[in-house]
């Protein structure tokens, strides 16, 4: 794909010359540059919202005395993660649409709704990442520093959570690069007003993809290659 994004044939399996004619049509694209930006900027909200909501809620499940009520709230953590996209995705549709209705609003499928579904299914990344970071965490160190007058909150800030930030980091790089590239569950929630980039190469289908597109799909697979090698 990358390579025959330099093609400078439309050709998909013989590759005549090098050149950066689809490159350039690619940028001056208005429609996939919109999606991209679109995608970017859902890609980079999602992963903030669940990267806070995923760091407070791993403290309090950490915290959690009954390992009964532990494993009740994993297991719900858990599936988003093992349920199929397409059932997420579809049930995601059916919330919000009826949703919509309730309160008598149209056109509920937005940049808001695609934000609460993907906030959904990235979240237990973010919670299995920081877990495991406070499970390695010696409370004592925490404990000692509230002894010795620290708040609670200020502690947490100044003793645990440097000692997680690597477990927040990972989860808040999974989170983008899931939202980034998501199809299925963004099918489904998206709107007229708000399409992502996967969903617009989707609609490209119907009739013979250009390698301008190839380009687009190597920028966005080199972009992610990028963040996920820190």
């Amino acid at each position: 794909m990358i390579l025959f994004s330099f093609n400078e044939s439309s050709s998909t399996y013989v590759f005549t010359n090098f050149s950066l004619k689809w490159w350039k049509e690619m940028f001056g694209n208005a429609s996939a540059m919109a999606s991209l930006e679109n995608s970017v900027l859902l890609a980079v909200a999602s992963a903030a919202v669940s990267t806070a909501l995923g760091t407070m809620a791993a403290v309090g499940i950490f915290n959690y005395r009954s390992k009964r009520i532990k494993r009740a709230v994993m297991t719900v953590t858990n599936i988003p993660m093992m349920n199929p996209e397409i059932v997420t995705g579809i049930s995601m549709m059916l919330l919000f649409v009826f949703a919509g209705a309730v309160i008598n609003k149209s056109g509920v499928l937005n940049f808001w709704s695609l934000l609460i579904a993907h906030v959904t299914f990235c979240l237990p990344y973010v919670i299995l990442n920081v877990l495991p970071k406070l499970k390695q965490f010696d409370i004592n160190i925490y404990e000692a520093a509230v002894d010795l007058g620290c708040k609670p909150l200020k502690a947490f800030f100044k003793v645990v959570f440097p000692d997680i930030t690597s477990g927040i980091i990972t989860g808040l790089i999974m989170s983008f690069t899931l939202s980034l590239d998501d199809f299925i569950i963004s099918y489904f929630t998206n709107g007229p007003s708000f399409q992502t980039l996967p969903v617009y190469i989707f609609s490209l289908t119907k009739k013979r993809v250009k390698p301008d597109m190839y380009a687009l799909s190597a920028l966005v697979f080199l972009l992610s290659c990028f963040f996920l090698s820190f």
